[in-house]
C-alpha cells in the first residue's frame, strides 16, 4: 500500500517495519515527529529521555540487550550525545543500533549550521543520506543491516527538508527478528585503555570491510545521462539537481562515510566535467580532491543555508554547464512559480504566555538575562527586548555565573532564565555548579509545563510520559533544595505584582536562587478566560501595552484593540495599563 508521508512519518514507518522495539530520544526540530510516529504503532517502547546523551545511553544499553533500536536528535543534540557515540563506535553493538541525526540547513528553528557528517567520519561509523520520504523509510533498515552485520552504529542523516516534506511512500508488513542473546564479553563492552587499544584496531578493520561494502551496495548509484558533466551529489541535493540538469550524469551517493573511492573514480573517469553539489560543507568534495580528481564545487556553490534548484542552476550556468530550460535564465523564478509578497510575520510569544510576564518585569526592572533555547528566547525580540544571550541548551545558568565572576558589579544585575524542559536538560549541572563554587546567581526556571517550542512533548517534570503513561514528576522546588539552593520560591508570573516583589528580593541576596515562575503554557491552558475588553473613553494612546508584543493588542491610531479571538484573557495587559481603561472579562467598572 502506498501513503503520502513525511520523512519523518517514514523514518518512523522504516523503524516499525524493520522489527526496531525500542525508540528513544530528545525532541528537536526537525527530529521530533519521528518518535511521536512511532510510539503510536503496537508492540514497541518509546521514550523522551531528560536530554540526548542520556538517550543514546540507553539506546546502547537496549542494543547490548538484543534489541533493534532507534536513537533520535536534531544536529545539536548530537554534540550532547557526542560522548556516549565515539566510544560505542569502539565497543560495536548487538541489536542494529541506528542513530538519526537532523540536520538544518538555514537554521529554521536552530542556533547554528552544522554539518553532521563530519561526526560520521571522527567516530568512524556509517552514514546514510535519504533524499525523499520512500528513501527515508527504506534506509532505516538498511541501516539496521549494516549496523548488524559489521558491528557498528550507523548514523542516518536528514536535512529539514528531507524531515518535513511529503512524498508516496510504499509500505510493508512488520518483520520482527528474534531478541539477540546478550553475552558477557568485557573486552569489547568495557573501554578501558587495555580493551580500547585493540578494539581501536578493529574499528580500522571495520572501515576497510565497509569500504569495499559501499563500492558494490545499491545506495550508491549511477544515473547515466550526457557525459559532458557529471554531478556527484547526496541528500536533498539529489532531488534538487534532478530538476536543475536533467540532462547530466549523477552519481548519486546515499552511503556518504566511507565513501566508494573506485566508484568516485571511474565516474568521473568517464565525464568531462565533474560537480560536487552538496549542502554546508565541502565533506564530499574535500574526499574527492584528496583522491586527485580536479571537482567544482563551493568554489560555484554556497557553503551557508540551503540549496534549491535555482542556486544550483545558476551556479552550474555561471561555469558554462547547461540546465533545465525552465531555469535557463538562472534569475529569479518565473513568474507564476514566484511566491506573492507577503507582509513579514516575526515570530512572536503567543497571547496569553506566561513568559511574556517575566520578560515584561526582567525589561522594567533593567536586569542582564542570561538565555537559553525554548519559546522563551522570542523575549530577547522587540519590543520585549528583554534576553541579552542564548548559546545553548543550559547555557544560561553558568554564564550568569560567569557574568558575576568576571565583573562583581553585575551580581545583582545578572539573572539566567530557563525553561521547566530544558533545566531537566542540562540545566542542573549548571546550578548546581553556581552553589558549590559560592555563586549567587538568580535563576528562573520558566515552568510552563510541558516542552512547548518543539510541540508540547512530555518531560520528567509533567508527569506523563511519551507514550501516554503516568509518571512520577520532579519536584523542582525539592531539587533546586537538594543542590543546596536555600532561597526557593514559587510564584504565577501572570501576578506581576508579586513576581515584581519576587524577583527584586532573589536579585538582592548574596547567595543562590531559584524562582519558579510557574503557569501552564497558552496553549495547553483548557481554561480559557473571557477575552479582555477596552473602554474607549479612558485609553489615551499611551501604547504601553504595545510593549508587551501581544499578537492580541493592536493600534495604530489613538485607541488600542484588543482581538477577541486572540485574546486568551490572561490580564497581563490590564496589570500594565495605568489608566484602567483594559477591564479583564467580566470585570466592571467602579
Amino acid at each position: 500500500m502506498k501513503e503520502l508521508m513525511s520523512g519523518n512519518m517514514a523514518i518512523a514507518r522504516g523503524a516499525y517495519e524493520a522489527g526496531v522495539t525500542v525508540g528513544v530520544g530528545y525532541p528537536g526540530t526537525p527530529s521530533t515527529e519521528v518518535l511521536e510516529n512511532f510510539a503510536r504503532y503496537p508492540g514497541v517502547y518509546a521514550q523522551w529521555s531528560p536530554n540526548e546523551k542520556v538517550a543514546l545511553e540507553v539506546g546502547i544499553g537496549a542494543s547490548l540487550g538484543g534489541a533493534r533500536v532507534l536513537v533520535t536528535m536534531k544536529h545539536v543534540g548530537v554534540n550532547v550525545a557526542a560522548d556516549p557515540l565515539f566510544t560505542l563506535s569502539y565497543t560495536g553493538v548487538n541489536g542494529g543500533l541506528v542513530l538519526l541525526s537532523a540536520d538544518d540547513p538555514g537554521m529554521h528553528s536552530s542556533q547554528n549550521e552544522q554539518d553532521n557528517r563530519y561526526y560520521a567520519l571522527m567516530s568512524k561509523i556509517p552514514c546514510l543520506e535519504p533524499s525523499d520520504s520512500q528513501e527515508a523509510k527504506d534506509m532505516v533498515a538498511r541501516a539496521l543491516e549494516i549496523s548488524e552485520q559489521f558491528d557498528t552504529p550507523v548514523m542516518l542523516r536528514t536535512t529539514t527538508r528531507v524531515s518535513h516534506s511529503q512524498s508516496m511512500v510504499q509500505t510493508a508488513q512488520r518483520s520482527v527478528p528474534e531478541i539477540k542473546e546478550y553475552q558477557k564479553n568485557p573486552s569489547k563492552f568495557v573501554m578501558t585503555p587495555a580493551n580500547a587499544r585493540g578494539r581501536r584496531v578493529q574499528v580500522e578493520e571495520r572501515m576497510e570491510k565497509l569500504r569495499r561494502y559501499s563500492e558494490t551496495c545499491s545506495l550508491n548509484t549511477i544515473h547515466w545521462g550526457e557525459k559532458e558533466v557529471g554531478i556527484i551529489t547526496s541528500g536533498i541535493s539529489y532531488q534538487y539537481v534532478r530538476e536543475a540538469a536533467p540532462r547530466a550524469s549523477v552519481l548519486k551517493l546515499g552511503l556518504t562515510n566511507p565513501l566508494p573511492e573506485n566508484l568516485i573514480k571511474n565516474f568521473a573517469a568517464q565525464v568531462s566535467r565533474l560537480v560536487v553539489v552538496e549542502e554546508l560543507e565541502p565533506f564530499l568534495e574535500t574526499q574527492i580532491k584528496a583522491l586527485g580528481i580536479k571537482v567544482m564545487g563551493k568554489d560555484i556553490l554556497p557553503g551557508i543555508g540551503e540549496l534549491n534548484p535555482q542556486i544550483i542552476a545558476r551556479a552550474l550556468k555561471k561555469a558554462g554547464i547547461p540546465v533545465s530550460e525552465r531555469y535557463r535564465d538562472a534569475g529569479p523564478l518565473p513568474v507564476d512559480d514566484a511566491a506573492p509578497e507577503t507582509p513579514p510575520r516575526p515570530p512572536v510569544l503567543c497571547a496569553g504566555c506566561p513568559h511574556r510576564a517575566t520578560f515584561h518585569v526582567l525589561r522594567k526592572l533593567k536586569l542582564t538575562v542570561t538565555g537559553d533555547i525554548g519559546c522563551y528566547t522570542l523575549g530577547s525580540m522587540p519590543p520585549l527586548s528583554a534576553m541579552d544571550t542564548c548559546v545553548c541548551m543550559g547555557a544560561g545558568v553558568g554564564m550568569a555565573h560567569g557574568m558575576a565572576l568576571a565583573n562583581p558589579s553585575m551580581q545583582n544585575k545578572a539573572v539566567a532564565v530557563i525553561g521547566d524542559s530544558t533545566f531537566l536538560h542540562s540545566g542542573v549541572t549548571g546550578l548546581m555548579d553556581v552553589v558549590y563554587n559560592g555563586g549567587s546567581a538568580t535563576v528562573i526556571i520558566m515552568d510552563n509545563r510541558t516542552t512547548a517550542m518543539t510541540g508540547h512533548q512530555e518531560h520528567p517534570a509533567t508527569g506523563r510520559t511519551l507514550m501516554g503513561q503516568p509518571a512520577p514528576e520532579v519536584d523542582l522546588e525539592a531539587l533546586a533544595r537538594s543542590l543546596g539552593v536555600k532561597r526557593v520560591q514559587v510564584v504565577d508570573p501572570l501576578d506581576i505584582a508579586r513576581f515584581e516583589q519576587v524577583v527584586k528580593e532573589e536579585t538582592a541576596a548574596h547567595e543562590p536562587s531559584v524562582i519558579i515562575a510557574r503557569h501552564p503554557c497558552a496553549l495547553l491552558n483548557k481554561e480559557r478566560q473571557q477575552p479582555v475588553t477596552v473602554d474607549a473613553e479612558l485609553c489615551i494612546g499611551c501604547k504601553l501595552c504595545l510593549k508587551l508584543g501581544c499578537p492580541a493588542i493592536s493600534g495604530s491610531g489613538g485607541v488600542v484593540e484588543i482581538s477577541a479571538i486572540q485574546c486568551s484573557g490572561c490580564g497581563l495587559c490590564a496589570s500594565v495599563c495605568k489608566q484602567g481603561a483594559i477591564k479583564k472579562g467580566g470585570q466592571k467598572d467602579a
